[in-house]
C-alpha cells in the first residue's frame, strides 16, 4: 500500500498540504467505476437488441461510439491539463460519466442510450488522462512504478471483469441494472473528490488550437471508425477503406501542424526522447496482442464450445484476478530492478501462452485455455506498467501531461487495429476454408464437421497473428536500458 510520508509534508499546485493517499483511493476508486463501462455492455448486446428492436451494426455503435469519442478527447487532455485545475477537471469528468450513466438508465429508446454512451465517453475521455499524469506527477520517479502498479490494477481488472459482472446481472435482472450498479459508486467519488482532490498540477493560461482540435478529430475518430468497422467488413470495403484514408491523411496533417508549431495541443516532440519512443512502440504492440486475443478468445469459448456469455467472462475470469494481483507486485520490482528484465521476462509468458493457442482444438480442455490464458495476463502486467512508467519517467514534468496524452492515444489506436487485424483474419480464413452449401443437403454432419474445422483454421490463423505481435514486442524489450530505477534520470 502507498503511505502518506510522516517525515515529508505532501502539498499540493498552491503550496498547501494534503492527504495523497486519500486522493489517490479516490481516483482508483473513480476509475474502477469508469473503465468497467467500457467492457460491461458485450455481452447485453443480445439482451439490447431484442429490447430495442436493433440489428447487431446497431447496437455495435454503444461501443464504437463509446471508443470514438474518447480518441476524440484524449488529444485534447493534455491541452485541458495544462489550462485547468486538475480538481475541477476530475470533478467534470466524474459528472459528465455520472450523467451519462444516468441517461443510460433511463433511456426509453436506443438514440437516447447511444447519447448517454457519449457523455460517458466524455467524462472516460478526461478521466484516464487525469488519473494516469496525476499519479505520475504527485510521485518521485524512484516510487512511480508502486503507484503504476495500483493503477495498473483498475485499468487492467474492471475492463476484464466487466463482461462475467454483466453476465451475471443479466442472468438475474433487467440490463438497467447494468448502469445502476455504477451510479451510486460513481456519485459517492464525486462527493468524495470535493473534499481529497486537490490542484496538483499547474496550470497556464493558454488558447485552444481549434484547428488543430478540428484535424486530430476527423483523423483520428476515421481511423478509429474504419478499424471497427472491419468486423462487418472487408479491408477493401469503402465503409472500411474511406474513413481510413480520410484518418491517415488528417492525422499527418495534424503531426506536420504540431511539429511546427511553438505551443501544440498535444507536444509530439516527446517521441524525441528514445526511451519515450520504445517503451510508446512496445506498449502498443502488447496492447495489439492483448486487446485482439480479448476479442476472439471469447467468440472460441461461445461458437466452439458453445458456452453462454456468462461461462465464457467465468473462464477468463482468473486471468483478470492475476493481472490485478501482479500489478502492484510487479511496480513495487519495478522501483528496484527497473523494467528491462521484467519485460523479457512478461514478453516470453505472453509469447509462449500465444503459442499454445495457434495449437488449440475443439476438444482442448478448459482449464488447460484458463491456465494458459492467465498465463499470458500474468506476462501482460509485467510489461504494459512497467514499460509505460519508464518511458514517462525519461519526460520532464512539464511533459508528463503531453506524454500521457500520446501514450492514451497511441494505445487506443493500437488496441483497435490489433483487434481489426485479428477479427479480419479469423473471418477472411474462415470463409476460405468453409465448405460449399450444398454439402448441407448431401452430408449434415460432414458439412457440420468441415465447418468446425474451417472455423478452428481461423482462429488458428488468428492467434498466430497475435504470436507475430508478440514477437515483436518481445524483440522490442531487448532495446530497454538496463538501468535500475536510482539510475535513471530525466532528459
Amino acid at each position: 500500500m502507498l503511505q502518506q510520508p510522516s517525515n515529508q509534508q505532501v502539498v499540493d499546485a498552491n503550496g498547501k498540504p494534503y492527504n495523497r493517499l486519500l486522493l489517490v483511493v479516490t481516483m482508483l476508486v473513480g476509475t474502477f467505476s469508469t473503465f468497467i463501462m467500457q467492457t460491461i455492455l458485450t455481452t447485453a448486446f443480445p439482451t439490447l437488441m431484442r429490447h430495442f428492436n436493433i440489428t447487431a451494426d446497431t447496437v455495435q455503435w454503444l461501443t464504437t461510439g463509446f471508443m470514438l469519442v474518447m480518441g476524440i478527447m484524449i488529444p485534447v487532455s493534455a491541452w485541458l491539463l495544462s489550462r485547468f485545475n486538475s480538481k475541477y477537471l476530475y470533478l467534470t469528468a466524474m459528472g459528465l460519466f455520472w450523467i451519462g450513466t444516468l441517461v443510460c438508465y433511463l433511456a426509453n429508446s436506443f438514440s437516447v442510450l447511444l447519447v448517454g454512451r457519449l457523455i460517458e465517453a466524455m467524462g472516460v475521455g478526461i478521466s484516464a488522462p487525469v488519473f494516469q499524469t496525476i499519479m505520475l506527477s504527485i510521485f518521485p520517479p524512484e516510487k512511480r512504478g508502486t503507484a503504476m502498479g495500483l493503477a495498473g490494477i483498475v485499468i487492467g481488472l474492471a475492463p476484464a471483469i466487466g463482461p462475467t459482472l454483466s453476465g451475471w446481472i443479466l442472468l438475474n435482472y433487467s440490463w438497467r441494472m447494468l448502469f445502476l450498479v455504477v451510479l451510486p459508486v460513481n456519485g459517492a467519488v464525486f462527493l468524495l473528490a470535493l473534499f481529497t482532490m486537490r490542484k496538483v498540477l499547474p496550470t497556464k493560461k493558454s488558447a485552444l488550437d481549434v484547428t488543430s482540435v478540428i484535424v486530430s478529430t476527423i483523423g483520428f475518430g476515421s481511423l478509429l471508425y474504419a478499424f471497427s468497422s472491419v468486423g462487418s467488413a472487408s479491408w477493401g470495403d469503402p465503409k472500411v477503406l474511406v474513413p481510413m484514408i480520410i484518418g491517415l491523411i488528417f492525422v499527418v496533417l495534424f503531426v506536420h501542424r504540431q511539429l511546427h508549431m511553438d505551443k501544440p495541443l498535444l507536444e509530439l516532440r516527446v517521441f524525441g526522447v528514445k526511451a519515450f519512443s520504445l517503451s510508446a512502440i512496445l506498449t502498443a504492440v502488447a496492447y495489439m496482442a492483448m486487446m485482439g486475443a480479448e476479442m476472439v478468445l471469447p467468440l472460441y469459448i461461445q461458437t466452439v464450445r458453445g458456452e453462454s456469455a456468462f461461462h465464457s467472462g467465468l473462464i477468463l475470469l482468473p486471468s483478470a484476478i492475476m493481472m490485478g494481483i501482479m500489478s502492484p507486485i510487479t511496480g513495487r520490482i519495478f522501483d528496484h530492478i527497473g523494467a528491462k528484465r521484467l519485460s523479457i521476462a512478461g514478453m516470453i509468458l505472453l509469447t509462449v501462452g500465444t503459442a499454445f493457442f495457434v495449437t488449440m482444438t475443439a476438444k482442448t480442455p478448459i482449464i488447460y485455455i484458463t491456465a494458459l490464458y492467465t498465463m499470458r495476463m500474468f506476462g501482460i502486467s509485467m510489461v504494459t506498467m512497467p514499460v509505460t512508467t519508464t518511458g514517462m519517467n525519461a519526460l520532464p514534468l512539464n511533459l508528463i501531461g503531453h506524454g500521457t496524452a500520446v501514450n492514451n492515444t497511441t494505445r487506443q489506436v493500437a488496441a483497435s487495429m490489433g483487434t481489426a487485424i485479428l477479427i479480419s483474419v479469423l473471418t477472411n480464413v474462415t470463409n476460405a476454408q468453409a465448405p460449399a452449401k450444398a454439402l448441407l443437403k448431401q452430408a449434415p454432419l460432414a458439412y457440420q464437421q468441415h465447418f468446425i474445422n474451417a472455423t478452428l483454421s481461423g482462429y488458428h490463423a488468428a492467434f498466430l497473428v497475435s504470436l507475430i505481435f508478440c514477437a515483436i514486442g518481445l524483440v522490442l524489450t531487448f532495446m530497454l536500458p538496463d538501468v535500475k530505477r536510482s539510475q535513471e534520470v530525466h532528459v
